[in-house]
């Protein structure tokens, strides 16, 4: 009965809005998953053409959902998320189909103007005509869409030295649950005066939120996460500057998964990228020092730290041979010849447990190199067993290269193993290094006979990524994604750090707020919905009212 009543809404959402409206079998199993290891079916896929129709779209849900209750909406702009974001069992809101525009790029201002389907390898291209760049771009980037990166709060391998898309959004367009398209921005005392006098949804809006972000200050700001990057729970103690005295919405949009309402334009703010980069690397086969050695590299100041660890490289040449296919045979010779120090290392000693990628950007060439040979200097004290300042930036590519691909090669080519991402985000900060990684890896380690594992990240943020390949048809597979990621989460907050640096919270994640942030806190982050989205109609189940048992219920198999 309810099936059937749901089904009717649907028939009748197709009049209300220009765009389209699928129901077709392909669409729905396309839309039922994201790159999480999740699947959630949808009743429809709406492709709204314009504003209108996702105004359109939001007033006919809230129309009928006093008789439809389990009527909601989940945008989803390229569907890259890993945590199962853009997944719905109502009706999925895709952007990617007209919502692709970018509608302004100003190199006077250093800012542009996009539209959530835009895709960020086509923003890049139009922004280097420009001289410009949007820095805070994640691995993802040839795949992923600029609403993914806005309502995720992403990240990537910038993000030590520029920060996350939080920090570059400088403007919104949001349909709100009122079924109004409204602007949201930074307000100055003034300003936000003019919207706590209004009448209406905004006022109230602007007043409740205003209350809850000043009433609890010393309680949000000691709840903020003492790490350099996060994107779990909403940012509520960002939206107010106390020493500015400036209140920005935009602060807890961004990063909200589409729980708040629904984004359909955002302004962004832009640098002009330095002309320059020089890279170090070098491989560990002891991590005693580690804490030491990256603040030793940090002191420097560098653009990018990465790290991977010896199952990636493992991996990387266990399928040496589809990864040359990926590649091409002209990128091949150039890494073979390039890196022919780090082969000849890997075969006299084996692996390292650690490889290290840091890399420095600027505009004075030789100043760069002199940095570079200065860290390494410093580091020989640390007793790497490979250390090499890089001759060119051409070859320095090629190392971005090889890194990026393995990746890739390691999502599709691993026989009856998948990614499974659910722990795939943690973050610590890198001062506790020395004390956690061990610990880490006596969690990870009783589990080596049954999983296999990668993990790399963004050591300079004490961001890693820990990627399992499992069997998810096997029941005792399955098993182990509950059982290893309470033991993981339970370490990682212990040391005061976020499950999730730039990934987010989904399907994933959200149960856990609660622990990570206490009661008080995520009560806040549920009256935040209750303001923003009083009905519930914008993504259910991320952020808050997370099931547990819903998530793993929904582990795909295959």
């Amino acid at each position: 009965m309810q099936r059937e009543k749901d089904m009717d809404a649907i028939s009748e959402l197709k009049k209300c809005i220009k765009g389209d409206v699928s129901e077709d079998e392909k669409i729905l199993d396309q839309y039922s998953r994201d790159a999480s290891l999740f699947v959630v079916r949808p009743q429809a896929v709406v492709f709204p053409k314009d504003g209108e129709d996702v105004k359109n779209l939001v007033r006919f849900v809230i129309e009928k959902r006093e008789n439809e209750p389990r009527l909601s909406l989940t945008a989803r702009a390229a569907g890259t998320d890993m945590t199962g974001g853009p997944l719905s069992q109502s009706v999925v809101v895709a952007f990617s189909k007209y919502f692709n525009r970018i509608k302004n790029i100003s190199a006077e201002d250093k800012t542009a103007v996009v539209e959530p389907g835009v895709y960020y390898r086509d923003f890049a291209r139009e922004l280097e005509k420009h001289n410009l760049l949007f820095p805070p771009y994640p691995a993802s980037r040839d795949i992923c869409a600029m609403g993914g990166i806005v309502n995720n709060n992403s990240a990537g391998e910038k993000t030590l030295r520029y920060g996350q898309a939080k920090d570059y959004v400088v403007g919104l367009k949001a349909v709100l649950a009122d079924g109004n398209e409204y602007v949201i921005r930074s307000l100055g005392r003034k300003e936000l005066a003019v919207k706590l006098a209004l009448d209406g949804f905004e006022g109230e809006l602007y007043r409740k939120m205003y209350a809850l972000v000043t009433e609890n200050h010393e309680l949000l700001q000691r709840a903020k996460p003492k790490v350099s990057k996060n994107s779990s729970g909403y940012l509520l103690w960002d939206i107010w500057d106390k020493e500015k005295d400036v209140f920005d919405l935009t602060k807890v949009f961004v990063g909200a998964q589409g729980t708040l309402g629904i984004m359909t334009e955002a302004t962004l703010k832009l640098v002009t990228p330095e002309k320059h980069s020089q890279m170090v690397i070098l491989f560990l086969d002891e991590l005693n020092s580690l804490g030491d050695l990256v603040n030793t590299v940090l002191e420097l100041k560098p653009t990018t730290f990465e790290s991977y660890d010896d199952k990636t490289l493992k991996l990387a040449v266990k399928f040496f041979w589809q990864f040359i296919k990926r590649l091409g045979a002209r990128h091949i010779i150039s890494i073979a010849f390039n890196a022919m120090g780090e082969f000849v290392s890997i075969l006299r000693h084996g692996f390292p447990r650690l490889v290290l990628q840091i890399t420095f950007d600027g505009n004075d060439k030789q100043e760069l190199r002199d940095r570079a040979l200065s860290l390494a200097e410093r580091l020989k004290k640390f007793n790497p067993r490979y250390l090499e300042v890089i001759k060119s930036e051409r070859e320095a590519q090629e190392y971005w290269l090889i890194r990026r691909e393995s990746f890739g090669l390691l999502r599709h080519k691993i026989k009856d193993k998948k990614t499974a991402p659910f722990i795939d985000d943690i973050v610590v900060e890198p001062k506790h290094l020395p004390e956690f990684l061990p610990k880490l890896n006596e969690i990870l380690k009783p589990y080596e006979n049954r999983i296999t594992y990668t993990m790399a990240g963004h050591i300079g943020n004490g961001n890693f990524h820990i990627i399992p390949l499992m069997n998810l048809e096997k029941d005792e597979q399955r098993q182990i994604i509950p059982e290893l990621a309470d033991k993981v989460y339970q370490l990682v907050l212990a040391y005061g750090g976020s499950m999730s640096g730039e990934h987010n919270d989904g399907l994933t994640r959200t149960s856990y707020l609660k622990q990570m942030f206490g009661e008080k806190v995520y009560a806040l982050f549920e009256e935040t919905k209750r303001i923003f989205d009083p009905a519930g109609i914008f993504n259910p189940g991320k952020k808050t009212g997370g099931d547990r048992e819903f998530a793993l219920q929904h582990i795909r198999r295959e």
